[in-house]
């Protein structure tokens, strides 16, 4: 197949799933991508899991439950193979059909839903790995393009307001108490990396033994009348 070409110095392409959860994070590299060409028909299994609400997550019994194509029973059995490798690693993956994330637009300041570019952080060492099989796929942005909202003037200055304090270590808990700190602008002409159908990623996260930047990223806007298919952990 052809692969994608990813111009930035924070992604690593590697060529299997060893490697993916093997090769560490090194200088600039922050991101690594198997890259994969899948077959199957994981839109036959958003269409037959039965939401009760925006994000259904499905079980592995529930997926052998399905009743489906030939294409569809492909699809399934990569998606079962995809949570037994995670799950090896030691990871505990989620299998996830999304309508649409919940939007907290009435937030002070600034949204810190998912649809934000941000960082995950963890009180221990981890990474983030994802994998999109169906419908609209999530972005990342290289590091220097993107700079962390509480250190734009106008929008630290609002959070200093809504602190009703001074600058310190109790404002910076508070910043980190709700979430403002782990979120991002993109910068002007900044170029965001899709992450593309069926390629399972890996991403730095922010925690005390890091040795690199975490990675920004966000969920994408859904596709009108189009569920995603997303594996995540």
């Amino acid at each position: 197949m052809k692969k994608l070409s990813f111009a930035s110095a924070q992604i690593l392409d590697v060529a299997s799933f060893k490697d993916l959860v093997a090769t560490p994070f090194r200088g600039e590299i922050n991101a690594m991508c198997w890259q994969r060409k899948l077959v199957g028909d994981f839109s036959e299994i958003t269409e037959k899991v039965v939401c009760d609400g925006n994000m259904t997550t499905v079980t592995p019994e529930e997926l052998l439950e399905l009743q489906l194509s030939e294409q569809g029973k492909l699809a399934r059995e990569i998606l079962l193979n995809d949570l037994k490798l995670l799950e090896s690693h030691g990871a505990a993956p989620i299998l996830n059909v999304i309508e649409n994330y919940e939007r907290d637009e009435d937030f002070p300041l600034f949204p810190t839903d998912v649809y934000s570019y941000h960082v995950d952080r963890s009180p221990v060492p981890t990474d983030t790995f994802l994998c999109t099989y169906f419908g609209a796929s999530s972005d990342i942005i290289p590091n220097d393009q993107a700079i962390q909202k509480v250190l734009v003037p106008e929008i630290r200055a609002k959070l200093k307001k809504l602190y009703e304090g001074e600058e310190g270590a109790g404002f910076e808990e508070f910043l980190s108490e709700y979430f403002f700190d782990l979120h991002y602008n993109a910068i002007p002409n900044a170029e965001p990396i899709n992450l593309g159908i069926g390629n399972l990623w890996r991403l730095a996260v922010d925690h005390p033994k890091s040795k690199v930047l975490p990675c920004v990223h966000r969920a994408p806007k859904e596709n009108d009348g189009e569920r995603r298919l997303l594996l995540i952990c």
